[in-house]
């Protein structure tokens, strides 16, 4: 009976982890629940903004774009939704968001319906992390990674530079990616080398990271966030453009993390939409 009881008691954790992560949207936010997960839930804010080209030297209130998203459907079992948005009035972009056990998979089809072409350069989701690193915002930086040409690179390693329109964060951009393009916030002279950003939890047992085919720029924010920012690269009259992006929980396991990106998106650098 004692080997019995320890034995439920040890593989009810596996057994909660193994009914996988489940999704949940409101009021802008995309909300990520597994019952082994540090903190018990991650946060995104989806979508914090769509932003014209041009927006590294100027006020962000004229780099953002109109928007507004709404649920059109969201399955039972919390493993499905389906999104809109409107931007600048013309653009119409469906996002299909899925659940697995360890990922969350995004489909971003972007439509300009109008006559005229429309300036919409990237957006950004916004992923808190402060619940899974269990620090603030002095000092996640410490749990937090990006890939660079010396692999594997904790954010507080990085060259940071202070000196930008707004202060605080740091922004890492893609080389094909225009400088002048990118959030208003200073640049760190390291490169990505890949679309990954993530962090490792407060128990040293995961790996959060996010990823997406073209991206615009990662970036660490100033509310306990880590963005990869999805670049679009504009849209003309009546083009469409199809995004992919992926959400990862992993045990802590770097190679194995590299390992998924490379079969999910094929190995390509981070970059930009042609």
């Amino acid at each position: 009976m004692l080997w019995f009881a320890a034995a439920m008691c040890s593989s009810a954790p596996a057994a909660r982890g193994a009914e996988g992560l489940r999704i949940s949207w409101t009021n802008n936010m995309l909300t990520l629940r597994r019952a082994d997960l540090p903190g018990g839930k991650i946060d995104v804010w989806y979508l914090e903004a769509f932003c014209r080209s041009g927006g590294h030297e100027r006020e962000w209130n004229q780099t953002t774009l109109p928007h507004r998203t709404q649920l059109v459907s969201a399955d039972k079992s919390g493993k499905k939704l389906t999104l809109r948005s409107r931007v600048a009035d013309a653009v119409e972009v469906e996002h299909d968001i899925k659940a697995a056990a360890d990922e969350v998979d995004f489909r971003v089809k972007l439509h300009n319906a109008g006559a005229e072409r429309i300036d919409v350069d990237w957006f950004q989701p916004c992923m808190r992390v402060g619940q899974f690193t269990g620090l603030a915002q002095s000092n996640y930086i410490s749990r937090s990674f990006i890939f660079t040409a010396q692999g594997l690179t904790w954010l507080d390693k990085t060259r940071r530079t202070e000196e930008a329109r707004y202060r605080g964060g740091q922004v890492y951009v893609p080389a094909v990616v225009p400088l002048q393009d990118v959030n208003p916030r200073p640049i760190s002279p390291d490169r990505p080398v890949n679309g990954l950003i993530g962090c490792v939890s407060s128990d040293g047992k995961w790996m959060l990271a996010m990823a997406w085919d073209h991206t615009e720029e990662l970036f660490q924010g100033v509310i306990i966030c880590l963005h990869n920012d999805p670049r679009v690269g504009g849209l003309g009259p009546g083009e469409t453009k199809e995004l992919r992006g992926k959400i990862y929980l992993l045990r802590n396991d770097a190679q194995e993390l590299l390992r998924r990106y490379r079969k999910d998106f094929g190995g390509s650098s981070a970059g930009a939409q042609k």
